[in-house]
């Protein structure tokens, strides 16, 4: 049992729930010992990724084990596994006076941390934006149609439609119209506005050939995007990058929501810069300041973080 052994803390509290197992419980050595291995792995997640011990764990930390369970690729099965063998010991720590109160009743089922198919993972996401060659016109502008929609979650039409003037780098936001013309402002993040200014400069005009257009990302012959060009642009790089997964457009809506919820925001402010269809317009001006937006923004996405660590 060496991922026990690692917990030397936690070993006596883990062999005396072992014994209860084995003795009062009745279960088999093997089953014993993949409790063992779970309730192990939890303690190590709490002290690495929530800079806690097992008995400050609350229901958020266990979802976020769950979760990434889950990302690790172990199956529903085992996940349901490893949430009863959690739940077992923490039942068997209150039973015993080592807590005060169960702290798990919130957490009913692994159900809670299945993601939409498909989902990527940042790596993945990381990989599909680095495939775009920078040195070259359709590379730029490609690169600045991947990191907004990544960067933002908006839908594939709303960035088809996006005119020069739904940019607002200095605020870092950009303007979207969702689903019956509503408008919502949504912070791109320094890595996108980067890459768009980049595309600006460099690209667009190229693309125009002369000619004027209002929309923001333009196709060979300097016209609007369809739908269907821009789904083929994910559809490429994903392809080059090999993920193995069928990546479309609204995958990177469901990534973008997916990581920052993952990352700690929180599911209100998701869904306001998502735009559904419950959140009226009046919503983004009275409901959430637009600075506190854009700290959520920066501090959970992971291109932003990862724009912070590379300017340091």
């Amino acid at each position: 049992m060496s991922e026990v052994t690692t917990l030397a803390p936690q070993s006596e509290i883990l062999k005396q729930f072992q014994d209860f197992l084995l003795l009062e419980r009745g279960v088999s050595a093997n089953t014993a010992l993949a409790y063992l291995k779970s309730c192990s792995r939890f303690s190590l997640f709490l002290e690495t990724h929530r800079g806690k011990g097992p008995k400050q764990a609350g229901p958020q930390d266990l979802t976020s084990f769950l979760t990434y369970l889950y990302r690790e690729g172990l199956s529903p099965a085992s996940i349901a596994q490893a949430l009863s063998a959690i739940k077992s010991l923490y039942r068997f720590l209150v039973s015993e006076s080592a807590l005060d109160a169960y702290p798990f009743s919130e957490v009913a089922s692994p159900t809670i941390v299945r993601k939409p198919p498909g989902i990527l993972t940042v790596e993945e996401v990381i990989e599909i934006l680095s495939k775009p060659n920078l040195r070259e016109k359709y590379g730029l502008r490609d690169r600045a149609v991947l990191e907004t929609l990544y960067a933002t979650g908006a839908r594939i039409s709303e960035v088809a439609n996006l005119t020069t003037e739904d940019l607002f780098p200095e605020i870092e936001f950009i303007r979207f119209f969702g689903k019956g013309s509503k408008e919502r402002l949504v912070p791109a993040g320094k890595s996108c506005l980067r890459q768009i200014e980049r595309y600006l400069s460099e690209s667009r005009p190229l693309l125009l050939r002369g000619r004027r257009s209002e929309f923001l990302f333009l196709n060979r012959r300097g016209g609007k995007f369809t739908r269907m060009g821009l789904f083929n642009i994910v559809k490429k790089y994903a392809s080059m990058a090999k993920i193995g997964k069928n990546v479309h457009p609204h995958t990177l809506r469901h990534s973008f929501a997916t990581h920052l919820l993952e990352g700690g925001a929180d599911l209100r402010t998701v869904q306001e810069m998502l735009g559904h269809e419950d959140i009226s317009t009046t919503e983004i001006y009275t409901h959430l300041d637009r600075e506190y937006l854009k700290e959520v923004h920066r501090t959970f996405h992971p291109r932003e973080t990862d724009y912070r660590r590379r300017r340091k």
